[in-house]
């Protein structure tokens, strides 16, 4: 079965409430294809207003990070019934930022994705390798380690309980990209450790998103890879005109 492609809006730390609703009242109103899915991260303070934006729409809501509890004493965090309720069926766990900036652990990765199973949110689970790494040859085994520590425990029912982005640090809001044949050689070794993980009907149909300076030039050319089922965006998702682009890939 042909898995059906996603393309993933990030927003990071952009957007004031005014400007995310005319965002994604903009991305909202193009014409997009009924055979692919959209979805917008915007930051949390603006998750109800483009919640209420997108109701009734095709596009997806999904939020940039997830505790893994529902509720208590965990200052600055956010829970899956919180970000159920603004209207989120997503949330990116895992991103690069969160890893290099913040210093989340792949055990602290696995609560998260554990959480938002729990509550019916599905995880994009973010894996990636630095320059320093692929440099060093140790592309696959850091790829590897992400993937087993993110999902240890995690049991699966089906595909659709998970995402994975491959995202390769080195690339992402730099302006480099992978060549495409880097990034089908990194998709490829990812669905070949679900393989190992998963039984074969859901580790086939497990979608994994390609994420490092995605933009409307090189847009076509990785979609067009056997193992890239969509696209992370970054910095091209914070203007209508070249989101709508990447969303019409052809």
């Amino acid at each position: 079965m042909e898995r059906r492609p996603l393309l993933a809006g990030n927003w990071t730390m952009h957007t004031t409430i005014a400007e995310a609703e005319a965002l994604a009242v903009a991305i909202a109103q193009t014409a997009i294809p009924a055979d692919r899915d959209v979805m917008l991260a915007p930051p949390f303070t603006a998750l109800a207003a483009v919640g209420k934006v997108l109701a009734g729409s095709p596009v997806l809501l999904g939020a940039q990070n997830v505790c893994w509890e529902p509720k208590g004493a965990f200052t600055g965090e956010i829970s899956p019934p919180m970000l159920r309720d603004a209207g989120c069926t997503l949330v990116i766990v895992g991103h690069s930022e969160r890893r290099h900036i913040f210093a989340e652990t792949d055990a602290m990765i696995n609560q998260r994705v554990a959480g938002a199973i729990r509550h019916e949110l599905v995880p994009l689970l973010c894996i990636g390798e630095t320059l320093a790494e692929r440099e060093a040859g140790l592309t696959f085994q850091v790829l590897e380690r992400q993937l087993r520590e993110g999902l240890k425990d995690i049991v699966l029912s089906g595909a659709g309980q998970l995402v994975v982005a491959y995202e390769p640090v080195w690339a992402i809001g730099t302006g480099r990209t992978a060549t495409v044949d880097q990034a089908q050689e990194a998709h490829r070794f990812v669905r070949g450790v679900l393989l190992t993980m998963y039984e074969k009907n859901i580790a086939t149909q497990i979608r994994i998103l390609y994420g490092g300076s995605v933009n409307p030039d090189n847009v076509d050319a990785l979609m067009a890879q056997d193992d890239v089922d969509g696209a992370l965006v970054g910095g091209a998702a914070l203007k209508a005109e070249s989101f709508c682009r990447i969303i019409n890939f052809k």
